[in-house]
């Protein structure tokens, strides 16, 4: 898989460290975290990109697929793995 994985988080959002492990579980081996608890900045930044105030907010290359549950959803569908070999 070669795609570019961008996520906005903090450190202590399970639903982020879940959203990490079934990336990892695909095979994305980088994972471009933003930390928002760390960088107050940057969450304004992902609150007007995305339109959401929660993280995570995970984006595949250019294409924003959401939080975990939207995540997760596309897993079950069967169409994360094509989305991550588009990068």
């Amino acid at each position: 898989m070669t795609a570019v994985v961008t996520m906005y988080a903090t450190g202590v959002c399970p639903f982020c460290t879940m959203a990490e492990r079934l990336l990892r579980a695909k095979g994305v081996a980088a994972i471009n975290k933003i930390r928002v608890d760390l960088e107050p900045e940057q969450r304004a930044e992902m609150m007007a990109k995305t339109g959401r105030r929660t993280v995570p907010q995970i984006y595949i290359g250019e294409h924003h697929v959401g939080g975990y549950d939207d995540l997760a959803a596309l897993e079950r569908k069967g169409a994360l793995d094509p989305l991550l070999a588009a990068g």
